[in-house]
């Protein structure tokens, strides 16, 4: 893998086409991980560092492996792998092999799952885990919207311990 590590002050990106765009969320030890595929996330400034927040809903594979790894990757990839992340993004971990039916590319490095054919990767030290609430929202909307079935995520607050770049 020919990844070189950046600063958080070389990074030339929109964070909301990045991660509005699409993104692979990974998790887990070498011999048992899961990636989903994620359109929603924020990237800032929070408790003097540098952060990622991830959205993972109760029902998705990867929230187990998110809920008992203190790392985890945010991977941005070229539109040609929009087929493998379309799959990794429909299809669970727990009824098929992902790693395999994508095409993907996977290594383990320093406790992070990363792909090879990633463009850049956020590897990221968790830092909190928190529950989106019904009782939170003021407009109904949102949550008719984004809710129907009521399987409000929870979501994970990383530090972005390191960025990696092609």
């Amino acid at each position: 893998m020919e990844f070189k590590e950046l600063q958080i002050k070389q990074l030339d990106f929109n964070p909301f086409e990045m991660i509005g765009g699409w993104a692979l969320l990974a998790s887990g030890k070498p011999d048992n991980f899961n990636m989903m595929t994620v359109s929603w996330g924020q990237t800032g400034v929070l408790w003097y560092k540098n952060v990622v927040t991830a959205y993972v809903r109760p029902q998705r594979y990867t929230k187990g492996f998110m809920d008992t790894n203190d790392v985890f990757t945010l991977s941005f990839f070229d539109e040609k792998y929009k087929d493998a992340l379309s799959l990794c993004g429909n299809k669970s971990g727990r009824d098929i092999d992902k790693m395999h039916l994508s095409g993907l590319t996977a290594e383990h490095r320093g406790g992070a799952v990363l792909f090879s054919e990633a463009k850049l990767i956020l590897v990221c030290e968790k830092l909190y885990t928190g529950q989106i609430e019904k009782e939170g929202f003021s407009d109904e909307k949102v949550i008719n919207k984004s809710y129907p079935l009521a399987d409000f995520h929870t979501f994970y607050i990383g530090e972005i311990k390191k960025i990696l770049s092609k």
